[in-house]
């Protein structure tokens, strides 16, 4: 077979699962607001950093929102797995309780959602025994979020919990029965792999006499279908490459950032991804800030050029941010709070996941 058939061929199943994942994602949107209380969400980021404008548009809005719907929500700080790649953890403590922070000030409730680092919660990577009996090497190798991590390292040789990322992932999901996992289009196939892990798990072991149902359920992805910011340099947007705007700076830090991004020579502004993507980018940020369409924001601003762009750019985040960064501030003047949000969210997740592994247990026959 060609390569132009081959190409054509993943390009159209790619298509199709795609439109089967959006047709899923409205079903959930569709059973979330009938009863939110049949779902349940884990979601969560690793704390190689602080969090940015980038986590805040692209998933933190989006947890809010599921949260304030009535979904049983649980975020988890996934602080093992900053050493899958990595020969040190870094200043991993404060890392976490940044994160903590920033889910709190930008909306997160700690009374209706539960937030935990997973390393702190032994049952749970327990599972990861039985779990990983389930997947093979070729799968693992296979999958696309260890393939771009490997790729990310410079192709150093793998560790073994990076071959297994995928899943302590499952582990992170299937502990509490989640059964919607927020995603963008590029993480699917990591969450086929959790579903193939409930699935064979079924098969290989049925579920515990007088359980009613499966121990797991197949997650589903609720499918975000938001815009994509890029870095203020016009790259994609990372921690590693300083494009980023973070949450916790200052308005005087996020105004001379935005006066360093990158623009072009054309006085008149345009929305234009496709001909002039870092203009199109601050104005989509302007946009996104303010809650408008784009192409509203660059009519507004017409022949002001960069300097009325950027102008519009500083005032609509750093007006966006002041809430969230005043909580916050509230946040770092009381540490003890935050730590006491993460010790409530490890009992929690502790006692919920030795109730699912004791259900893991029974089902393989290994309770004396």
């Amino acid at each position: 077979m060609g390569k132009g058939i081959e190409d054509a061929l993943e390009n159209s199943t790619s298509d199709a699962s795609l439109a089967r994942a959006r047709a899923v994602s409205a079903k959930i949107e569709a059973g979330i607001a009938a009863d939110p209380t049949q779902f349940r969400v884990l979601t969560g980021d690793r704390p190689t950093g602080h969090l940015h404008i980038g986590h805040y548009f692209g998933s933190l809005l989006n947890r809010v929102r599921i949260q304030r719907a009535g979904v049983d929500t649980w975020v988890v700080i996934a602080d093992y797995q900053v050493v899958t790649d990595r020969d040190g953890v870094g200043p991993i403590r404060e890392r976490v309780l940044s994160l903590a922070m920033d889910y709190i000030a930008v909306g997160l409730d700690p009374e209706k959602t539960t937030i935990f680092p997973h390393s702190a919660v032994p049952a749970l990577n327990q599972l990861m025994l039985p779990f990983l009996s389930l997947v093979t090497d070729a799968e693992l190798r296979r999958n696309p979020t260890v393939k771009a991590e490997f790729e990310a390292t410079g192709n150093r040789p793998m560790s073994g919990l990076l071959l297994t990322y995928p899943v302590h992932q499952a582990a992170d999901i299937l502990f509490c029965k989640a059964n919607i996992v927020p995603v963008g289009k590029d993480q699917l196939p990591h969450l086929e792999q959790t579903r193939v892990v409930a699935d064979r798990f079924e098969t290989r072991y049925g579920h515990p006499d007088g359980a009613d149902g499966p121990v797991f359920p197949r997650p589903q992805g609720l499918l975000s279908e938001a815009e994509t910011v890029l870095g203020l340099d016009g790259a994609k947007m990372s921690k590693s490459r300083g494009n980023t705007i973070e949450l916790r700076m200052s308005a005087d830090q996020t105004a001379k950032l935005i006066r360093k991004a990158v623009t072009d020579s054309d006085r008149r502004i345009a929305f234009d991804p496709a001909n002039r993507p870092e203009v199109s980018n601050l104005v989509l940020l302007a946009a996104m800030a303010q809650g408008r369409e784009p192409a509203a924001v660059a009519e507004e601003i017409g022949d002001g050029g960069a300097g009325a762009l950027k102008k519009l750019v500083t005032e609509s985040v750093n007006d966006m941010l002041a809430p969230i960064r005043a909580r916050r501030a509230e946040l770092e003047a009381d540490p003890g709070y935050v730590r006491g949000v993460l010790r409530r969210g490890i009992e929690r997740a502790t006692e919920r996941a030795e109730a699912t592994l004791a259900e893991v247990r029974e089902a393989m026959n290994m309770t004396y």
